[in-house]
């Protein structure tokens, strides 16, 4: 039997997936090869925006006519939102965004007898955290672990908290625990991810923060270095910093939330800091972790947003200097409160004001990358090679290459003699 399973979204999908393969590998089912018929189709959908909603559609339909006669199981926030949806896709089996190790189990036996199964829960009643294997997504050199579920912040434009339900945290000794065993299978990068880590612990017994648990983790990990997923920006305080610091194994690589620069959007946004308090963000960052990379999202043309709104966002954006911005046109998500305000931007104003953005970004990006020429910096080679080159992410995830030999799965110091285009290039130290 034979498998196909396709994740869109975010790392916590991801990592999501990762563990039902590795369910699916117990039970003898092993991936198509590609080109392959499967018997199985499984697809992990996103509904974090009306884009990504359609393209869970489109690949369900793709994977379903590519693989005539294949069970089809859909999962994720999509599902969980729109079951019905995936029933008329041909969806035999419909979960939603919790209990994972059900849904391959559902799967298997829908394989087996073809009577379809359907489980959506009530995310607001969920009260344990889902305990999944740690590890990483087939061929990949870095593993995950996933520390958090669930959000309670109810920003106007989002629909996540509505898929997740609330705030679910896994125990610090089990976090130590995974840690320590992905060290033992030689992983030489660790990233903590989840819905929304900063609010790691407000759900556990003497409610640790994202603090405890990355030194938790820290002491268990051997040599592995730890890289932090998306942060609120209210996580970061000068006690944050100064612990982080001191473990000399977290990446200088920090991805805020930031969405807009402009406080009068950000508060339509029901988002919980202003421009200063996010701009004080960056400075403790790097004076603790000096020239760090600090990343961050960008939503352009949020309702209501102005002309001159948007030019606070291009002044404050350049103010902060990131090394490098993801930058999306606002899209309609409905079911949110955003989806139902005044002033919508038509899509052309959108895109302009994005592409703006963008510009910005790409100037900063690349006066970031110059600084690093001269620099030696740890590179965990990844899988990739092309042309010669072996290609892998350095501890504030620039993009790096170097001649010669695959050194995939290799932790190596490379000193950097150039820039090409967004990424950089180098020789082994």
């Amino acid at each position: 039997m034979k498998y196909i399973i396709s994740t869109l979204g975010c790392k916590v999908n991801q990592y999501e997936t990762q563990a039902m393969e590795t369910w699916l590998s117990e039970q003898g089912i092993e991936p198509a090869a590609p080109g392959e018929r499967a018997d199985l189709v499984l697809v992990n959908t996103c509904a974090v925006t009306a884009e990504s909603e359609r393209k869970s559609r489109q690949m369900i339909r793709r994977l379903r006519d590519e693989n005539p006669g294949a069970r089809i199981a859909v999962s994720g926030c999509y599902a969980q939102i729109a079951p019905e949806e995936m029933r008329k896709l041909g969806a035999e089996v419909v979960f939603g965004s919790g209990d994972r190790k059900r849904f391959v189990e559902s799967a298997l036996r829908v394989l087996k007898s073809g009577e379809p199964e359907e489980e959506i829960d009530d995310p607001f009643l969920r009260k344990e955290y889902e305990e999944l294997p740690a590890g990483a997504p087939s061929g990949r050199t870095r593993a995950m672990l996933k520390i958090q579920d669930g959000c309670v912040n109810f920003c106007t434009y989002c629909i996540i908290p509505y898929t997740r339900g609330r705030l679910r945290s896994l125990p610090l000794e089990k976090a130590a625990e995974q840690a320590e065993s992905l060290a033992g299978d030689g992983f030489k990068e660790l990233v903590l991810t989840g819905i929304e880590v900063a609010s790691y612990g407000v759900d556990l017994p003497g409610r640790p923060s994202l603090a405890d648990v990355v030194a938790a983790v820290a002491e268990k990990s051997g040599s592995m270095r730890i890289r932090l997923g998306s942060l609120e920006p209210t996580v970061i305080t000068d006690e944050f910093c100064r612990r982080l610091a001191a473990l000399g194994k977290v990446c200088p690589h920090f991805h805020l939330s930031l969405q807009s620069g402009c406080d009068r959007t950000l508060r339509a946004m029901n988002r919980k800091y202003d421009t200063a308090l996010f701009y004080e963000k960056t400075k403790l960052l790097r004076t603790a972790f000096p020239d760090c990379a600090i990343t961050c999202d960008l939503i352009t043309g949020f309702p209501g947003e102005t002309e001159t709104d948007h030019a606070e966002t291009l002044k404050f954006i350049e103010k902060c200097g990131f090394s490098a911005m993801h930058i999306f046109p606002y899209s309609r998500r409905p079911g949110t409160p955003a989806d139902l305000m005044p002033g919508q931007c038509t899509q052309a104003v959108k895109i302009r004001r994005a592409r703006e953005a963008k510009e910005i970004a790409l100037r900063m990006q690349e006066e970031y990358l110059d600084r690093q020429i001269g620099c030696r910096l740890p590179v965990l080679f990844e899988t990739t090679e092309k042309d010669g080159r072996c290609y892998g992410h350095s501890d504030n995830y620039l993009l790096v290459s170097v001649a010669g030999d695959s050194f995939s799965g290799q932790m190596k110091r490379v000193r950097i003699t150039g820039r090409e285009g967004e990424s950089l290039c180098g020789v082994i130290d």
